[in-house]
């Protein structure tokens, strides 16, 4: 192993490290992935493996949004614990939220964590890392897997069922969403998902979520 790689190497291992302790005493943590987003997230460890942790994300509103499956490799910065943490702990308790992750949900690879978000919530947020390093996000429910990808059928931005599955392959997952408001809107309007059409090619029709 060179240096530079050694150091990268290094930093991951600390991070892991930091996000483990955070899960063991509850701590809030606020992290930054400048390479795929403006902005932070804020949240409570809820698992670390080796590939992937996951996050019970606290939004703006001091309110729950959502848990999401992150890569290690993409922190850019991670604060533990959130400097403002005793301020959220007051009121997400004066609000009677309490954080509550699934307990086990593995996180060492994407196969995994596809098959454990598809088993966990009725539709999910799958995040694609497109040409210009920027993540795009497709919404849906997952229908099955294969030995390259998965395929799921999709919500329009419209709360429309599309009626082919489109297919994911593994490597393009960067990012993982499970409950968030957002999806789980589109999934209250647009209903139960239709059957898919017979012998519909996969790979069509993605629609990414504005």
């Amino acid at each position: 192993m060179d240096a530079v790689n050694n150091v990268i190497e290094l930093k991951g291992t600390g991070q892991r490290a930091q996000l483990r302790e955070a899960q063991q005493n509850q701590t809030l943590v606020r992290l930054w992935r400048e390479g795929l987003e403006h902005g932070s997230f804020c949240g409570y460890v809820g698992g670390v493996g080796r590939e992937f942790f996951l996050l019970w994300v606290v939004g703006d509103g001091i309110t729950y949004d959502g848990m999401y499956v992150m890569r290690h490799r993409d922190i850019s910065e991670l604060e533990a614990p959130d400097k403002h943490h005793v301020f959220f702990a007051k009121a997400l308790a004066l609000k009677h939220i309490q954080p509550h992750p699934p307990r086990g949900f593995p996180l060492d690879n994407i196969r995994e964590v596809i098959q454990a978000a598809g088993a966990q919530a009725p539709v999910i947020g799958v995040h694609v890392d497109s040409e210009d390093e920027s993540e795009v996000c497709y919404i849906g429910r997952l229908v099955d897997v294969e030995e390259d990808g998965f395929n799921m059928q999709e919500l329009s931005p419209d709360a429309e069922w599309m009626r082919e599955p489109s297919f994911f392959s593994w490597d393009e997952v960067s990012t993982v969403s499970i409950e968030d408001a957002y999806a789980q809107s589109l999934l209250a309007v647009a209903g139960p998902a239709p059957d898919l059409l017979p012998g519909g090619d996969t790979g069509i029709g993605r629609v990414p979520s504005p």
